[in-house]
């Protein structure tokens, strides 16, 4: 083809060459009309040989036409090219899909993608085939696709409706454990609320039955009564309504009655802000009764629990913390550094038959006392000996300058009673 175009060339020159004017010829220029120039210069009629065109007119329109034919060409391929490239990446993006096993397929196959023949019948043919081919190739990628989800789909819908299926029985079981907790709480509050009414209506037939003894009895004194709490509970208790003053020393004293074991309980006890144990007596389990000041403990040789009326006293002052103990008017014990140099802090809650692990309240069951207890007497001094005695024998009826054993001064809560009392003379003779 190049050798074509070239000897074509070469042939214009000549021709060129010999249609040029001779040295020494002028030429003639012609002034032209106005219209004659949009209308344009017509080329003059070349002359005919026998109907013929001369050689050089017949190398011009080859010329001309294997322009035009080369031209088409080029656009034709550059189409075509276009078309290819497309299809080519379409295909790369199936044989990703098909996860690699088009590629295969594709190493052994042709190569339609090489140099493409010159002539243009071929380049179409070629073309043609190479389109078929790459045809065959889609629709075999697209055969290998459906079948690999047509695989994969039964245990990918099984795997979803088991999960559904999973999902509504975790929704169900939720709902029957909040239905069980709401029930479980209603269960509670219901229970609560009996238990309060329970109470409360227990408290107000005791209270009617007492009024009604009173009534009938009419203490003989205001001091001629006892507390009874017969259960060992945490609800429980009688509450001294004065409190303490502040204290540098004391003498308690009462009676009481028990049988309960292991151990009589706590048959008083005194919380202030800050320390629940500022003055506790109590006997817990199979340990001796103690005695506990600011929450130091000194240990008592005391044995009540007897079921038998017993007088008990205490002594403490703040000075070495010097303590005594005395049963039925007999001094058992005594000590010293029992919370030396701690006042008694005022203002608390003196609670009977309960151990106070906050002021007033968090009673433990195992820590309550059972029995009976009368003739709950505080001083703000320790009191002598031979004092002691007379009120232990009967001899003296001494009330307590701090808090001294009066009905008016005493609330029970709980199902705790007040009852009369027996005379003095006849606890004597119950010991």
């Amino acid at each position: 083809m190049l050798a074509l175009l070239a000897a074509i060339v070469v042939l214009a020159v000549a021709a060129g060459a010999q249609d040029s004017p001779a040295p020494g010829s002028r030429f003639v220029c012609t002034a032209l009309p106005q219209e004659a120039v949009h209308a344009g210069c017509p080329l003059p009629a070349m002359p005919m040989q026998g109907g013929a065109l001369s050689p050089e007119e017949e190398l011009r329109a080859a010329v001309l036409q294997l322009r035009e034919t080369v031209v088409q060409q080029k656009e034709t391929l550059g189409a075509q090219r276009e078309a290819i490239r497309e299809l080519t990446g379409k295909l790369a993006r199936c044989e990703g899909l098909a996860g690699g096993k088009a590629r295969g397929t594709g190493a052994t196959g042709k190569d339609t993608m090489g140099d493409l023949p010159r002539d243009p019948g071929h380049v179409v043919e070629q073309l043609s085939r190479s389109l078929q081919t790459l045809k065959d190739r889609l629709e075999s990628l697209e055969h290998q696709l459906r079948a690999n989800m047509s695989n994969a789909g039964l245990p990918g819908d099984f795997r979803e409706v088991l999960q559904r299926r999973l999902g509504e029985l975790e929704r169900q079981l939720l709902r029957k454990v909040a239905e069980l907790e709401d029930e479980k709480s209603l269960l509670h509050n219901e229970t609560s609320a009996h238990r309060q009414k329970t109470e409360s209506t227990l408290n107000a037939l005791l209270q009617r039955v007492t009024e009604l003894e009173r009534g009938n009895s009419a203490f003989k004194s205001p001091d001629a009564f006892k507390v009874s709490l017969p259960l060992r509970t945490n609800y429980l208790y009688g509450k001294i309504k004065k409190t303490l003053p502040e204290l540098y020393a004391f003498t308690i004293c009462l009676w009481l009655r028990s049988s309960a074991s292991p151990g009589i309980g706590t048959p008083f006890s005194y919380a202030v802000p800050g320390q629940a144990n500022e003055i506790v007596l109590i006997e817990w389990g199979n340990n001796p009764i103690e005695l506990l000041i600011n929450d130091k403990v000194a240990q008592l040789p005391l044995f009540v629990s007897d079921g038998k009326w017993h007088h008990i006293c205490v002594t403490w002052t703040t000075r070495d913390g010097m303590w005594e103990a005395f049963q039925d008017g007999e001094k058992l014990g005594t000590g010293e550094n029992l919370a030396p140099w701690h006042p008694i802090k005022p203002g608390g809650v003196l609670i009977l038959g309960q151990e106070q692990d906050t002021v007033g309240g968090r009673f433990d069951a195992t820590q309550a006392f059972v029995g009976e207890l009368s003739q709950f007497n505080i001083w703000d001094r320790v009191l002598r000996a031979q004092e002691i005695v007379n009120i232990a024998n009967c001899s003296t009826n001494m009330p307590g300058n701090i808090i001294p054993w009066v009905d008016n001064n005493v609330d029970v809560f709980g199902g705790a009673s007040k009852w009369p009392v027996e005379t003095c003379e006849e606890r004597l003779l119950d010991l």
